[in-house]
């Protein structure tokens, strides 16, 4: 299934951590946090400025972000957990 979002919203996949400590001890999926990492899937094409024309979004698919622990909404697409959330909860964009 394709998804399109709109206006200033995002489609974000987390990024999944490692499973096991520095120390080789394995974390089972119980106690661990989700990841306050992802990677942009789509986003939408901007905000509306109160001029009535569009505000580019400063993010593009590929980006790899950081964002808040409760940002968003989650939902599932073909299975898999995605984040749908606006450009304003994205904390940090990672530069290569």
């Amino acid at each position: 299934m394709k998804i399109r979002p709109l206006n200033d919203r995002i489609l974000v996949l987390r990024v999944e951590e490692e499973h096991k400590t520095p120390g080789g001890i394995i974390i089972p999926d119980t106690a661990k946090e989700k990841p306050q990492e992802g990677r942009v899937v789509a986003a939408g094409p901007g905000k509306r400025g109160d001029d009535g024309k569009i505000i580019p979004l400063e993010l593009k698919e590929g980006d790899r972000i950081l964002f808040s622990k409760y940002a968003g909404t989650e939902i599932k697409i073909d299975g898999v957990e995605h984040i749908f959330m606006r450009e304003s909860d994205i904390s940090a964009v990672f530069e290569k």
